[in-house]
């Protein structure tokens, strides 16, 4: 009974870990009934499940990127309409217009352009130089109370949803990894076959040899017709 366990991907390999599973605790076969083997391979193979379809990351990274566009929009809008009302110097309150804009400098004109991190610093420090009563009161005059609320709104949308992924992230990082658990259940099975192997010549295993050979030459068939891993490092059995 020969496979090589490092070829079988990650779907192939759990399916014949539950058959063998499976079949070992069906009581068709006494032999195997209550082995110390079939339990530790029944635990191994609980903690392997628990891992093999995790993302690798939180799936949360469209989420941002779209809450950062908004926020990116949201404030360009209002720095642009800044822009171009403060040089029509015939219209009133133009000069509100170049204070505020002033403001939008002090802590640079192109923050969309930056880093998720370094936006979001600025983009914090910008507000509340904004937030301030004269300010406010300039942002008013300048009916710009509903774009300066929505870029409030936004920058604190994507912070939310930044650390939700931060968040996320972590927890998938302190995880077990998955490739120390699947060799943990590769190393599990392979001795779990070698005991079947050994055995097959002695009354009562013989039956249970071929139907457990059966599932071995399946997964084999399964992996020969996909080939899509290349094997680590073989480990035959």
């Amino acid at each position: 009974m020969k496979i090589t366990l490092a070829r079988l991907n990650t779907k192939d390999l759990a399916t014949l870990a539950q058959r063998i599973i499976s079949n070992s605790q069906s009581g068709k076969y006494p032999v195997i009934t209550n082995h110390p083997l079939v339990t530790a391979l029944e635990t191994s193979y609980t903690e392997y499940d628990k891992v093999y379809t995790k993302q690798v990351y939180s799936g949360k990274g469209t989420d941002v990127a779209t809450a950062d566009h908004e926020r990116d929009l949201a404030y360009t809008n209002l720095k642009g309409f800044l822009n171009g009302y403060r040089m029509l110097t015939s219209v009133p309150n133009y000069q509100l217009a170049e204070d505020l804009y002033g403001v939008f400098k002090t802590f640079g004109l192109d923050l969309d352009r930056l880093s998720y991190s370094s936006q979001t610093a600025q983009m914090k420090k910008l507000i509340e130089a904004l937030e301030t009563a004269e300010n406010q009161h300039k942002i008013t005059l300048l009916s710009l109370d509903t774009a300066f609320t929505e870029m409030k709104s936004k920058q604190t949308a994507f912070e939310t949803l930044f650390a939700e992924q931060a968040e996320a992230n972590a927890d998938l990082r302190l995880m077990t990894s998955a490739s120390a658990i699947r060799k943990d259940l590769e190393k599990t099975l392979k001795a779990y076959l070698n005991l079947v192997t050994v055995m097959k010549e002695v009354p009562g295993w013989e039956l249970f040899y071929r139907d457990t050979n059966e599932q071995v030459k399946a997964a084999k068939n399964s992996e020969l017709n996909k080939k899509d891993q290349t094997p680590p490092n073989s480990a035959k059995i």
